[in-house]
C-alpha cells in the first residue's frame, strides 16, 4: 500500500489467500494458507516483493485503503483518554504513513472504526455492562451497581458506587454535592456524580449515575439510590443548582437533610438576569460571612445599587439557601459545586466513550486519586492534613504560642 501498488484477490476462501497485483503481466503475488487446518491462523507461504509492471499503475487513491485499514493502523493513536487526531489529521496520517490520498468521509469512518477497536462500539457496552458490573462488585468489596430498564428492557439508568468510597464517607463532613454533565457519545445522556470534600480540602468521590435527562424522575431514582448508601440525617446537606427537577427530587427523597443552592449558579444568574457583574464583591462577602451583622452590611451595599437584586436573593431564592450564616444546617466552607465543575474537565474527553469505556476511565482516575492521598497520608508526621497544617503553622506563629481555652 505505501508503494501504491494496488492489488487483487486471485483466491480467497477458508484455507487460502492469493492476491496478486491488477496487472496481470506484473509478478508481484502473495500466497498465505492455514498453518495447519484447525487453525484460524495463516502463514505466508510464497512473497514475490517486487512490482515488474509499470509505474503508471501507481495510484494514490489506492482502493485498498479501507476505512477497516486505516482505522486499524491509526487506532493506536487513541488510546488511553486522549483525544486523539480528528478526520483531517487522519487524512494526514494516511498520506504521510500510508502514502494513500482519501477524502474526509473516509478519514472520519476510519476514525470511528479507530474508536470501535479502542474502546468497543456503543451496542456492545451495553451488551456488557451487566458483566462488566459484576466484575466490579466481586473485585471491590461493598461496591454498590443499580441498572434500572424500562418497560421494554432497554437501558434507562446506572449507578455505581464503590465499596472503598462507601466506606470512607464516614470519615468525611456530611456536605454532598451533587451535578450533572452532558455526555456526548451516539446515544447522548446525563452523567451524575456526588462529591464530598476530605480531610485535606480535596474532592471525594462519592458515587457516579448515567441518566436519559435530568429530569425529576431521574434524579429521584438517583437520589434514592444515594439516599441506600449514605442514609438521611440532619447532618446533612445536598449542595446543587437550582434547577426545579432537582430540587423536587431531594425534598421527595430526602426528609431530614438540608437543601443549599450553589452560590456560583446563584451568582451566574444575577449577571445574567440584572446584568450587575459590579456588586459581585459584596455579594461573595454575603456568601461567605460568618456574622449576621456582616451580612447585613454587605446587603444594604447590593440593595443600595440594585433593589432587584437584594430583593431576588431574600424573597426568590432565600438567605437560608445560599448565605452561611442563614444556613440551618453545617456546610463550612463548601458553597458551591465547583469541584464537582473541575471533574467534568477531566473526563471532556471521555464524554465521547461508550459508557463501559467511560466507567473505566473514571475507575481509573479513582484509582490513581486513591493511591497518591494514601502515600500522603502514610507519609505525615502530624495529625493533620498537609493543606491544614500549611494553614495552621503561619497564625500559630502569629499567636507567639498562645493557648486558647
Amino acid at each position: 500500500m505505501k508503494g501504491n501498488f494496488e492489488f487483487r484477490t486471485k483466491k480467497s476462501n477458508r484455507s487460502l489467500w492469493v492476491i496478486e497485483c491488477i496487472d496481470p503481466n506484473c509478478s508481484w503475488r502473495l500466497c498465505a494458507s492455514k498453518i495447519v487446518p484447525e487453525s484460524t491462523k495463516f502463514v505466508i507461504r510464497k512473497y514475490v516483493g517486487v512490482h515488474s509492471c509499470s509505474l503508471l499503475n501507481i495510484n494514490a487513491n489506492h482502493r485498498q485503503a479501507t476505512y477497516v485499514v486505516i482505522g486499524e493502523q491509526v487506532a493506536p493513536q487513541y488510546g488511553g483518554v486522549e483525544k486523539g487526531p480528528g478526520p483531517k489529521g487522519v487524512q494526514t496520517f494516511a498520506r504521510k504513513e500510508l502514502r494513500a490520498q482519501i477524502s474526509y468521509y473516509k478519514a472520519w469512518r476510519g476514525r470511528k472504526h479507530a474508536h470501535t477497536l479502542i474502546r468497543g462500539s456503543p451496542e456492545q457496552s451495553f451488551h456488557v455492562l451487566l458483566s462488566y458490573f459484576h466484575m466490579l462488585e466481586k473485585l471491590n468489596p461493598r461496591t454498590v451497581t443499580r441498572i434500572e430498564v424500562n418497560g421494554e428492557s432497554r437501558f434507562k439508568y446506572l449507578f455505581l458506587a464503590f465499596g472503598v468510597a462507601i466506606r470512607g464517607f464516614r470519615y468525611m463532613r456530611k456536605v454532598v454535592r451533587i451535578d450533572g454533565t452532558f455526555l456526548k457519545g451516539q446515544y447522548r445522556g446525563v452523567l451524575l456524580v456526588a462529591t464530598a470534600q476530605d480531610g485535606n480540602g480535596q474532592c471525594y468521590l462519592l458515587d457516579w449515575g448515567i441518566i436519559d435527562s435530568e429530569n425529576e424522575d431521574a434524579w429521584t431514582w438517583f437520589l434514592t439510590q444515594l439516599k441506600e448508601i449514605i442514609g438521611d440525617t440532619d447532618e446533612l446537606v445536598l449542595i446543587s443548582d437550582r434547577a426545579p427537577s432537582i430540587k423536587k427530587a431531594i425534598s421527595t427523597v430526602f426528609e431530614k437533610a438540608h437543601h443549599g443552592a450553589c452560590a456560583w449558579h446563584v451568582a451566574q444568574n444575577i449577571k445574567n438576569k440584572f446584568k450587575c457583574a459590579d456588586i459581585m464583591g459584596s455579594y461573595w462577602s454575603a456568601v461567605n460571612a460568618y456574622r449576621c451583622e456582616d451580612f447585613v452590611g454587605y446587603m444594604i451595599k447590593i440593595s443600595n445599587r440594585y433593589p432587584r437584586v437584594a430583593e431576588y436573593l431574600e424573597n426568590e431564592v432565600g438567605f437560608e439557601k445560599w448565605s452561611r450564616c442563614h444556613y440551618p444546617g453545617l456546610r463550612y466552607n463548601i458553597t458551591t459545586t465547583n469541584m464537582v465543575e473541575s471533574l467534568n474537565s477531566v473526563l471532556v474527553n471521555a464524554r465521547d466513550f461508550p459508557y463501559v469505556a467511560l466507567l473505566d476511565v473514571i475507575q481509573e482516575k479513582m484509582s490513581k486519586w486513591w493511591n497518591d492521598r494514601r502515600i500522603v497520608g502514610m507519609a505525615l508526621t502530624t495529625p493533620l492534613t498537609p493543606s491544614r497544617e500549611s494553614k495552621l503553622r503561619p497564625c500559630f506563629a502569629q499567636s507567639n504560642g498562645r493557648h486558647t481555652s
